[in-house]
């Protein structure tokens, strides 16, 4: 064992520091019991001078005394060291000591000194038993005095066995033990059975210790293990497997991820009705619907994120596309149309209807040229909670927290009016009524509406709620109705509000302008509906709205980009023989007919009077060239005449062209020749 850090010489002034029982205390008196039995001395070191005595040459009881009353803070030095330099052979030991409580640890510093102590003045020639009886005896006197528990020598001598043979910077892990007694054993199993058990019992069927216990003691015998007892084998399991290597080897990823740490988010930044969230609660109670049918009803809820108040609810036999749509419209109604909106990604919320050409919707196909569903359509942002390790995370909403004990089922499904019609939270906790099984009474309908009206309204004006945003000083309704007052509103238009009314459905639309909607079919029998309007349109597929409570009513077509189109009205099959329904459809034929004709012929005649304005009037060129008068001819000279045709701008002219031909005439003329030529000019000219 190594050595604690002793001190090997004294000076007069430490000794009489000391105390020490049965020695000088003056200097003066020391310095002749010193020359008097020949002390062992050195010249001290420093100022003031003076000699130092060794502590070997001291009398034995004076040294016990001095390693008792120094070792304390000889062992706070140790464990400062042995802290800071921890062996790594011992890392196993050392991780425990990580592990332990801070009593624990407190615990063993002191069992430690008190071991310094021993292991002092055995190393100084003490005997082991007499250096038990002298530690202990100086730690009842200090424990007396503090109203101490008593220290015995059977604790020393189990702590001692326990260390002395080990390395001294390993002593204090080794002291954990809390019962003073000597470290327990580890009750001895076969590394084999411990695979065994562990591939058993670590699985995600589950199996309960009791059996996966069982199972091991027959594999023990089978194999001639050796396996511990239930108890230590809980204590052997506690200390080598790690709790979340427990979690995810019996429960999975999901399991092991609800380990983390949630995140704190803060809502301080948004207003109110900026971003709402909603959610469907499973009532525990039974209601007789108006059909007669009693169920546990459901109902949709949604709430502002902001302050938590929940804004409207609506209630059906399940979640259905429809008590989301009513439900948001009543939201929007009163307090405009919200930002942002978070729902969970389940088949009732995530519809086509509803979300439409969102493109992260995850659920159903998604097509490019889907129409555009209710919650887009409306310019809300839509928000899922997010999947992980293939469940959902719907804590993430904070409606859920109206969901947990405390919320809608005490203050819904317990309310006064619903006495005798709860269900119980799950099939254990049913309510006796009567020691009968299926005694309970199902409340009426409007009853139950009534009830959860006001358990809504109970839940919004609990005061001081414990939330970011009430601080403890306020309920959800009073956070509202302060932040709602200085909120930014968005009110809603009637094309929005039809959007909210009615539900959509693409359909083909034929050359006549009628279409049928799979909408309240029954069997293989539709609705037909016609919109004389688009009769001859280029539309093939149109997006019809429609109230799902009137479907005999008319209809609106949309074109697939959003454009609205015009309304549709249903259409009713006629008997073969009924003479009155061909009466009435005849005249509606000549009606639409002439109307149709009228507005086709009104659109040609105001065609054809702006086609004329465009057309250019022909222009003829009135200018001719100047006649010039002919010369008189020359006796002497023949005229031969020769016709042209000349074409110019329709117009047919005739010009003449006169040749000359030379002859060989004489100088002097006839009479008779110079009438022919006049006579034939003359001609020409006419």
């Amino acid at each position: 064992m190594g050595d604690l850090s002793l001190k090997t010489h004294y000076s007069t002034k430490e000794l009489v520091e000391l105390n020490l029982k049965g020695f000088p205390s003056a200097v003066k008196n020391i310095i002749e019991k010193a020359k008097r039995e020949n002390w062992q001395s050195r010249k001290r070191e420093g100022r003031g001078g003076g000699l130092e005595y060794a502590f070997s040459s001291l009398p034995i009881e004076v040294q016990q005394e001095i390693l008792l009353k120094t070792t304390p803070q000889q062992t706070a030095v140790e464990l400062q060291k042995i802290e800071q330099n921890r062996p790594l052979a011992s890392n196993e030991l050392w991780q425990m000591w990580d592990e332990a409580s801070h009593k624990a640890q407190e615990q063993a510093k002191i069992k430690l000194g008190v071991m310094f102590a021993v292991a002092n003045l055995v190393e100084s020639g003490v005997n082991v038993l007499n250096a038990f009886d002298a530690v202990c005896g100086k730690e009842n006197a200090e424990r007396q005095q503090n109203n101490q528990k008593k220290l015995t020598v059977g604790s020393l001598k189990n702590w001692w066995y326990l260390i002395k043979n080990a390395p001294r910077e390993d002593w204090l892990p080794l002291l954990l033990n809390n019962s003073g007694k000597g470290t327990k054993k580890t009750a001895e199993m076969d590394e084999a059975a411990w695979k065994f058990f562990k591939n058993f019992y670590y699985s995600r069927e589950q199996p309960s210790i009791a059996h996966s216990y069982q199972v091991l003691k027959q594999a023990a015998v089978l194999n001639t293990w050796k396996i511990p007892s239930l108890s230590s084998l809980k204590r052997k399991m506690a200390r080598e497997v790690p709790k979340t290597e427990e979690v995810y080897r019996r429960g999975g990823k999901y399991a092991l991820s609800q380990m983390y740490p949630s995140q704190v988010r803060t809502v301080a930044m948004l207003e109110a009705m900026e971003w709402i969230n909603g959610d469907g609660y499973q009532h525990n109670v039974w209601v007789r619907f108006p059909d007669g049918e009693v169920k546990r009803p459901k109902t949709w809820l949604w709430q502002d994120v902001r302050t938590r108040k929940i804004l409207a609810a609506r209630t059906d036999k399940s979640e259905n596309t429809d008590v989301i749509r009513l439900s948001l419209l009543d939201v929007i109604s009163r307090y405009g149309l919200p930002k942002h909106l978070t729902i969970d990604n389940t088949r009732a919320a995530a519809n086509k209807k509803m979300t439409g050409g969102v493109k992260t919707r995850y659920r159903y196909p998604v097509n490019e040229n889907e129409v555009k569903g209710i919650i887009p359509a409306l310019g809300i942002e839509l928000h899922w909670t997010s999947i992980q390790f293939g469940k959902g995370r719907g804590q993430a909403k904070p409606i859920e927290r109206a969901f947990s004990h405390g919320g809608l089922g005490d203050y819904v499904d317990k309310h006064l009016l619903l006495r005798n019609a709860y269900a119980g939270a799950n099939a254990y906790e049913k309510p006796d009524y009567d020691g009968k099984n299926g005694s309970e009474q199902p409340a009426d309908y409007d009853t139950f509406i009534l009830a959860l009206e006001q358990g809504i309204q109970q839940w919004n004006n609990v005061a001081n709620r414990l939330t970011e945003i009430c601080a403890g000083q306020m309920s959800y309704a009073q956070a509202f109705e302060r932040d709602w007052a200085v909120a930014e509103k968005r009110p809603v238009t009637e094309s929005q509000m039809r959007l909210l009314l009615t539900l959509h459905e693409e359909v083909s639309l034929k050359q006549n302008g009628t279409f049928h909607l799979n909408a309240g079919k029954i069997g293989s029998n539709k609705n037909r509906y016609e919109a004389l309007e688009l009769i001859g349109s280029m539309h093939k597929r149109v997006v019809v709205r429609y109230d799902p409570a009137n479907l005999h009513d008319k209809v609106w077509v949309y074109a697939l980009t959003g454009e609205y189109l015009g309304e549709a009205q249903i259409t009713e099959k006629a008997g073969f023989g009924d003479q009155m329904k061909g009466r009435e459809y005849n005249n509606a034929l000549r009606n639409w007919t002439k109307h149709t004709v009228k507005a086709i012929e009104q659109r040609m005649k105001a065609e054809e009077m702006e086609l004329e304005s465009y057309v250019p009037s022909p222009e003829f060129d009135e200018q001719f060239m100047e006649i010039i008068p002919d010369p008189i001819p020359q006796p002497s000279r023949a005229i031969e005449v020769e016709y042209e045709e000349v074409i110019e701008h329709n117009a047919i002219r005739l010009m003449k062209r006169e040749a000359e031909i030379e002859e060989d005439v004489d100088e002097e003329l006839s009479v008779f020749d110079i009438a022919l030529a006049n006579q034939t000019k003359l001609k020409i000219t006419e």
